[in-house]
């Protein structure tokens, strides 16, 4: 029979290593841990070892090149992660009591930042200029890795412990350089035959095979389209940029460029060819953060910044 374990109190709770673990699982990687942390990597490592012993279990998986989360590991995560969070928002509402305001944590993805963020914030700064904010544009879909006050995703709904906000759901459509439209109409007559006969331009999603949007895209619109082929790219921002070259056609979020619509440096070639992909734009914030006057405030300007209806695209035959 197998002795059991005494229970843990707060009395002899492992601060460092449970620091060295979060830091560790965030990053998936020791080295990158201790660099965070400011620590040795044997530091991390032997921190680690003190909580596994402790705990009777290992949180991480060490067999494989990558490392992974366990079970153990998976389930500590999320509740040592919030913990620490919290620690740190109070604290710095103390401090931010005292004089001066708390900088808030916004991550943002990488094109919405460059395209809307940017009016957005300086709008924001121009009504409310005591507002301090640090910006993050790491290039994953879901949930940011590091730790934020605030989030605006690019991600399908899902269900978490989130206070989660649709800002709207993205409407993909075929676009490209005017010049490039013209002569597909001409050449093709139908949307068919210009996917197939022209180059496409892919946005990658961070762990999924590099054609999965326009994959998806053809299979709800009915058509036979070969998808894997073209150029693909990080970033939506890199495929308009490449399009409006004159090479190529983008699946972009019709709202996201809705500039460069209404401008005709792109244009939809076929009209009706909108479909919703099932992903959108979330801001989500911890509930906890409610209560914070200055995050409520972000949240709120934020939700009426795009609060007005999706404008209708323009067509390559609008711009001729």
């Amino acid at each position: 029979m197998t002795a059991r374990r005494a229970t843990i109190n707060r009395q002899w709770l492992p601060l460092n290593a449970l620091r060295a673990f979060e830091a560790a699982a965030r990053n998936m990687s020791f080295t990158l841990g201790a660099q965070a942390l400011g620590v040795s990597q044997s530091a991390i490592s032997r921190h680690i070892t003190t909580l596994e012993a402790l705990i009777g279990t290992p949180v991480f998986d060490r067999r494989r090149q990558v490392l992974e989360l366990t079970r153990a590991g998976t389930a500590l995560l999320p509740a040592v992660s919030s913990s620490f969070d919290r620690i740190e928002h109070e604290l710095n509402g103390i401090i931010g009591e005292q004089g001066g305001f708390r900088v808030m944590r916004v991550h943002i993805p990488p094109s919405f930042a460059q395209i809307l963020a940017m009016p957005m914030l300086r709008d924001l700064r121009a009504q409310y200029p005591e507002m301090v904010l640090d910006i993050t544009t790491p290039g994953q879909v879901g949930p940011p890795a590091h730790d934020v006050d605030a989030a605006i995703l690019y991600s399908r709904p899902a269900a978490s412990t989130l206070v989660s906000d649709l800002l709207w759901m993205t409407q993909l459509t075929p676009v490209c350089h005017p010049a490039v439209a013209e002569a597909g109409r001409a050449r093709d007559g139908d949307l068919a035959g210009f996917l197939a006969r022209t180059e496409l331009l892919h946005v990658r999603l961070e762990n999924q095979r590099r054609d999965l949007v326009w994959g998806d895209y053809v299979r709800r619109a009915g058509l036979v389209v070969a998808t894997d082929r073209g150029l693909a790219f990080d970033t939506a921002m890199l495929a308009a940029q490449y399009a409006m070259l004159g090479e190529g056609v983008a699946l972009l979020d019709c709202r996201l460029f809705g500039r460069e619509l209404a401008a005709g440096t792109l244009v939809a070639p076929f009209p009706d060819a909108s479909a919703e992909d099932g992903f959108g734009y979330f801001l989500t914030i911890h509930p906890e953060e409610l209560a914070d006057p200055a995050l409520s405030l972000f949240r709120e300007w934020v939700i009426r910044r795009f609060a007005c209806p999706l404008e209708l695209v323009p067509t390559a035959g609008e711009h001729q």
